[in-house]
């Protein structure tokens, strides 16, 4: 069964954050002839919950496909480059994945394999966009509004804004308790999700988009200190 990594790195001096910026570039080739990989990207993150156009340099992510869950965490363990990122990185976190519905395209690509639905446990969103050049600020315009209500939603679990080229390649991954949860927020009547769907569809805003539903397996690190799965029953 197919299985997703998203491994988030956390970057805390002027060195390190300058050693991510450059494996933004230098990491490329060693993706390549990781052995077991189908389809990965390398992000970096927005200012404040991500959802930002102003870059933050202290947070990087590796996305990547695999044939199973097993193969994921041995190279994730194992391989040198993550065991790289892990040497320079205050802290790092890892989500494994297994995609339930998916639409749209990545680069020209369907990434992700649908498996059978799990009933119970957390889910995970992640949407990725091509925003037409002409259109950015319209889009950027909409984010603070939508970036205010996930903040104050105390459902989430978990919410990054990413990107692999600033302004124009977004990606956007949130961490539910249930469906239910997350299918309130984002139909909110009138909620600045909901505006800002309508404006997409008529616009026709992207050149290119993805939207994928995931059940969470699993996770491996931590991240401000604990493993954000662990979050709801914190909350409780």
């Amino acid at each position: 069964m197919q299985t997703v990594s998203l491994s988030f790195f956390r970057f805390s001096t002027t060195f390190s954050q300058l050693w991510a910026i450059y494996m933004m570039g230098a990491a490329r080739p060693q993706l390549r002839r990781v052995s077991g990989i189908e389809f990965w990207k390398l992000c970096g993150s927005g200012s404040g919950e991500g959802f930002n156009p102003v870059p933050n340099l202290a947070i990087y992510a590796i996305l990547a496909t695999w044939q199973t869950e097993d193969i994921a965490r041995k190279h994730i363990h194992a391989h040198k480059l993550w065991q790289r990122y892990r040497a320079q990185a205050v802290e790092d976190w890892t989500v494994f994945l297994a995609a339930t519905s998916t639409r749209g395209c990545w680069s020209g690509r369907s990434p992700f394999t649908v498996t059978e639905s799990s009933a119970h446990g957390p889910i995970a969103v992640l949407t990725r966009a091509t925003i037409k050049p002409r259109i950015a600020a319209k889009f950027w315009a909409q984010v603070p509004d939508i970036s205010n209500v996930i903040k104050r939603d105390s459902e989430v679990l978990f919410k990054i804004g990413l990107g692999e080229v600033p302004l124009l390649h977004q990606v956007t991954f949130s961490i539910w308790p249930n469906a239910g949860a997350m299918t309130q927020f984002a139909r909110q009547p009138e909620g600045p999700h909901q505006r800002a769907i309508n404006a997409v569809r008529s616009g026709n805003w992207f050149r290119e988009e993805l939207y994928a539903r995931f059940t969470v397996t699993g996770d491996l690190g931590s991240w401000g200190g604990r493993s954000p799965l662990h979050m709801q029953a914190h909350q409780k």
